[in-house]
C-alpha cells in the first residue's frame, strides 16, 4: 500500500501508537489501514456416498480439483456464501448445510469455513470458474490432483467419518510445508 484511501496521501508502515503490530498509517490524516485475513466459505456437496468436485478453470491451481469455495461477500452469512459458491462453481443447489470445518491458513491470510450439504438433485455442471464437475466416491477421488491442502484435509476427514456415520466439527491450522 502506498497511498491512503481516505485522502490520497502517502502511507508509512509502522506500529501506530497504542498498537503492537505494524500497519499502514497515513502521514496526513493518520488513518490506520488494517489488513485482516480473508474468509473463504465452501461446501462438501454430497449425493448418496459421493462428493461433488470442480476442476478449476482459474488460477491459482488451474486444472486441479477442488471443493466449491470462495471469498465471502459483504452482507451474507457464511452458510449463504457456501451455498452461493456451490452454485457459482458447480451450478449445484445444496440444502441442509451443517458446519464441518474451520481451517486457519496464516501464511496466505485466509480462514476457510467448510460446510457439509446435500445436493438437492444431480442437475449440476461447470460454472464460469470450473472446467468440469463430477461426483466422486472415495476410491475415485484424484488425491494427487487436488488443488489445495485444505481440500485434501477436509475430504480425508469427511470420508473417514462417512464410514463411521458420525460427523464432527474440525478445526485445524494448515501450515506451509518447508522445502
Amino acid at each position: 500500500m502506498k497511498y491512503c484511501s481516505e485522502c490520497g496521501s502517502n502511507v508509512e508502515y509502522l506500529v501506530p501508537e497504542g498498537d503492537n503490530l505494524r500497519r499502514y498509517v497515513c502521514t496526513s490524516c493518520n488513518m490506520i489501514h488494517y489488513q485482516n485475513p480473508r474468509i473463504i466459505a465452501g461446501c462438501i456437496p454430497v449425493f448418496e456416498d459421493k462428493v461433488l468436485l470442480c476442476r478449476r478453470a482459474i488460477e491459482p491451481r488451474h486444472g486441479l480439483w477442488t471443493l466449491p469455495a470462495g471469498f465471502m461477500e459483504n452482507s451474507e452469512t457464511t452458510e449463504q456464501a457456501a451455498a452461493r459458491e456451490t452454485w457459482e462453481e458447480a451450478l449445484a443447489k445444496v440444502d441442509e448445510l451443517s458446519l464441518y470445518g474451520l481451517y486457519s491458513i496464516p501464511h496466505i491470510n485466509q480462514v476457510y469455513i467448510m460446510y457439509r450439504g446435500n445436493l438437492t438433485n444431480t442437475d449440476f455442471g461447470p460454472g464460469i470458474e470450473s472446467l468440469e464437475t463430477r461426483l466422486f466416491a472415495e476410491n475415485e477421488i484424484p488425491w494427487d490432483e487436488l488443488a489445495f491442502a485444505v481440500v485434501h484435509k477436509t475430504l480425508t476427514h469427511y470420508f473417514t467419518e462417512q464410514k463411521q456415520g458420525n460427523f464432527s466439527l474440525h478445526t485445524d491450522d494448515i501450515v506451509r510445508k518447508k522445502d
